[in-house]
């Protein structure tokens, strides 16, 4: 069978943090998503996606596809149609990260621009591009990949968690992802703990959007998560320990990260380095902890500077 790009999503690096960590000395490994072929971890789940609806008849052979995403999703799945011959209808704002928005339309998909309150995440912002994305599908017939409530993307990342079993030889005690689908925390935990039950799995959620730890919707710009309301997938068994973390500590984290790392991150990573930072604190000396590097800051980099 022919080679393509799609073969290289995945089997990506895990990397120790070497001047950002616990001061009882736990190791913090962060899972170099960024090495996907998009730079994203989008990339996993966009093509479980698009593979299981070829697969069981829903997407027909050159058959058109919709979503709903703050960005990441949307460049991956606009890869994936791409080399699988699907047209691709993107729903997405102006809350977003403009680089995202130029990789989908390079990619070949075609926008629909939600506005947003003063370019921040809400959950009316999350509810209008759903509705977008509804009407869309159901005025060209298209494959609404619908990523809020598709279940078909837990096994991209119970693929993430075997890769994360081996790379630490089974020497893992915590895993925290912050919250988007939720699909990322609960296909990668649920996997993890079939291998040992004791791994604390932890979410990080917008301070100023708390909703999954009982709080208020709000509004907050951490691309990727906190879509300001308690999204399907999400399972209140899924974590251990819910943190919030908010827009002004992820950014302090990002550059941190790359000023002391040299890793370029985006705000979602920032936020699970600061909660990875918070439950190494709590599990003691001699553990690990393993979190995500979401996806490369270039994606950011209008909003970096």
């Amino acid at each position: 069978m022919t080679e393509t790009v799609l073969d290289r999503i995945g089997n990506t690096g895990l990397l120790p943090l070497r001047t950002i960590g616990a001061r009882n000395g736990s190791r913090i490994l962060l899972k170099l998503e960024c090495e996907n072929p998009t730079g994203s971890m989008k990339d996993r789940m966009a093509l479980a996606m698009i593979a299981a609806g070829e697969a069981d008849g829903r997407l027909a052979a050159g058959g058109s596809v919709v979503e709903y995403t703050g960005g990441s999703t949307g460049v991956s799945l606009a890869l994936v149609c791409a080399v699988q011959g699907h047209p691709l209808h993107i729903v997405t704002s102006d809350a977003f990260a403009r680089e995202k928005l130029d990789h989908m339309r390079v990619l070949g998909a075609r926008l629909h621009i939600v506005a947003s309150e003063s370019g921040r995440m809400t959950e009316r912002l999350t509810r209008d591009m759903v509705a977008a994305a509804d009407a869309i599908a159901a005025e060209t017939g298209s494959f609404w990949t619908d990523q809020l409530n598709n279940t078909d993307q837990l096994a991209a990342y119970h693929t993430m968690a075997e890769e994360i079993w081996k790379q630490t030889s089974g020497r893992i005690d915590g895993f925290v992802q912050s919250v988007g689908t939720a699909a990322s925390l609960r296909g990668t935990g649920e996997a993890l703990r079939r291998h040992d039950s004791r791994i604390r799995l932890v979410a990080v959620e917008p301070a100023e959007s708390p909703v999954l730890s009982g709080g208020p919707t709000g509004a907050h710009k951490i691309d990727g998560i906190g879509a300001g309301f308690v999204v399907p997938l999400w399972r209140d068994d899924v974590a251990d320990r819910i943190e919030r973390v908010s827009t002004e500590e992820a950014l302090t984290m990002v550059a941190r990260l790359a000023r002391e790392e040299g890793l370029f991150a985006g705000t979602s990573t920032g936020s699970n380095i600061i909660a990875a930072l918070r439950l190494a604190e709590q599990l003691g000396p001699g553990t690990t902890v393993v979190t995500v590097m979401c996806d490369t800051g270039m994606k950011y980099l209008s909003r970096s500077r």
